[in-house]
């Protein structure tokens, strides 16, 4: 899961944890680690929303000013399908940790 560069740092921080995504299937599964930097973010959970329930604060939660602004990262290639990804960000540690328990 690729995130714009304005936003890793707020992932990282536990800022933001939750992600608008526009695709045709889901690229992302829940449990999933997804490299970011020197950490991973993990998937807790995936819903298919619908374009009505991207609201202004479902845009600012997810680190947009508005939504416009997250529509213009949120849509990939021919996706319709509206998904909405909670996650938190796991450092390299935590993630070793996470694979041996």
């Amino acid at each position: 899961m690729l995130f714009a560069k304005h936003l890793r740092e707020p992932v990282k921080q536990g800022e933001i944890t939750t992600s608008i995504r526009i695709w045709m299937s889901p690229r992302v599964k829940v449990g999933g680690k997804y490299r970011l930097e020197d950490g991973y973010v993990v998937v807790d959970k995936l819903t298919q929303i619908n374009w009505e329930d991207i609201s202004p604060k479902l845009a600012k939660e997810s680190g947009f000013d508005d939504v416009a602004d997250l529509l213009k990262t949120a849509k990939h290639g021919k996706g319709e399908n509206v998904y909405l990804i909670d996650f938190h960000y796991a450092e390299e540690d935590d993630y070793a940790n996470e694979r041996t328990t």
